[in-house]
């Protein structure tokens, strides 16, 4: 049970550094390609939009939680006029 749980953990970390090191995966839907034959026609890939690539999961997640993190831990403005002593 302690390998198997030691062994989640290694992967888990593994994926994060991997999501550190290079955010960007290959797109899935155009295989990296950035575009998509359909029927006669080439279109730009509607999942990455001709980027090539895409945020990976991970890093999507990271910047969320950075930006609510932020959000929360900002200080609040507050109003001078209501303190009677300035």
């Amino acid at each position: 049970m302690a390998l198997a749980s030691l062994l989640i953990l290694l992967t888990a970390a593994g994926y994060a550094v991997l999501c550190a090191v290079k955010p960007f995966a290959p797109c899935r839907k155009c295989s990296g390609t950035g575009v998509r034959t359909r029927r006669r026609t080439v279109t730009l890939c509607r999942r990455c939009h001709g980027d090539r690539a895409r945020l990976r999961l991970g890093r999507r997640l990271l910047n969320n939680s950075r930006t609510i993190h932020a959000h929360g831990t900002r200080p609040q403005p507050t109003d001078r006029k209501a303190t009677p002593w300035q």
